[in-house]
């Protein structure tokens, strides 16, 4: 449904996006990571038509974004980072005004009705933007880009602001909306990917550097297969894990001294033999469990290896 094609981008001499290429299809929800000044909201833009590249190209539903522009816009819902909106008007007045511009016609007041109950804004539905808190702000947003009910979603931070139960509740309409749609969430929280992406991207100047299943990128941290293990009492079992062949090092956790991470030399398992070790011991174990691998690692290791120039003024983002 969106293919990006040797997709590259320059402000004068600086190089914001270099040579992008990547397919999102139906049903998937692709989380674009990177940190800032990698070029996110710069390929989004791009993405949606609304700056133009300096070469490659994109494409939505097959319509060629540059060349035909209203077609592949008219498949396409965009949340722009900081859900810019008209202060003044309440979000019924912007919802309605965005309905006009997507000509829904007769469809208008039941669209505004379903989005307004899916993103809770009944509250606020007649009081002026500008004085909403920056939550509600961002529902705002996220409802005038669903409101045409898009084919292709492109949401770029889209819980930025939104307090922990606001979170869970954008991520479980970006999951529902994802079973007949194309979702691309631009954002720099990784709890954001393993919450509702299938997918994803991460790029660092503006290149590509890693293109996965979150589960893949996982596998590639030092911490996959690590065991993490919480004692009751004073002990101290550092020294013993540290004497098991397969660990390659043990972590402590400053603001909990009775917990600790035992990290695996590669290609090893340590569950059995901690485990062992626990009832050898005989360990009052409070909590024991092996992790999937750590995305945060992952992602700090492979941005590192990637690292850019400092952003100029006016840079990408």
């Amino acid at each position: 449904m969106v293919k990006v094609e040797q997709l590259s981008k320059y402000f004068g001499q600086f190089k914001a996006v270099e040579r992008l290429s990547f397919e999102v299809s139906p049903g998937e929800v692709l989380g674009f990571l990177g940190p800032n000044g990698a070029g996110k909201s710069t390929t989004m833009k791009m993405i949606t038509g609304f700056i133009s590249p300096t070469s490659g190209s994109v494409s939505v539903g097959g319509h060629d974004v540059g060349h035909d522009p209203v077609k592949a816009k008219a498949l396409m819902g965009y949340l722009p980072e900081g859900a810019p909106a008209y202060a003044d008007m309440t979000p019924a007045q912007f919802l309605r005004f965005a309905a006009s511009i997507r000509k829904l016609g007769n469809a208008a007041n039941a669209r505004i009705e379903e989005v307004v109950d899916q993103l809770m804004l009944n509250d606020v539905l007649h009081k002026p933007i500008d004085t909403l808190s920056k939550g509600f702000k961002r529902r705002v947003g996220i409802a005038q880009a669903i409101l045409h009910d898009p084919k292709v979603l492109i949401l770029d931070e889209p819980t930025d602001g939104l307090d922990p139960m606001q979170k869970h509740e954008v991520r479980s309409l970006i999951t529902n909306l994802a079973a007949d749609k194309t979702v691309i969430v631009s954002t720099h929280i990784l709890e954001e990917v393993n919450a509702v992406c299938s997918r994803a991207i991460i790029i660092a100047n503006g290149q590509l550097v890693a293109d996965a299943q979150p589960g893949e990128l996982e596998a590639q941290s030092e911490y996959h297969g690590a065991v993490t293990l919480k004692l009751s009492g004073n002990v101290d079992p550092r020294a013993d894990l540290e004497a098991l062949p397969a660990v390659f090092r043990v972590e402590t956790y400053p603001d909990d001294a009775r917990r600790v991470t035992a990290i695996p030399n590669a290609d090893t398992h340590l569950y059995a033999d901690i485990q062992a070790l626990a009832k050898q011991k005989q360990w009052d174990v409070e909590e024991m469990f092996a992790e999937r691998g750590r995305l945060e690692d992952v992602f700090r290791r492979l941005v590192d290896s990637h690292s850019r120039q400092p952003t100029p003024a006016g840079g990408a983002a």
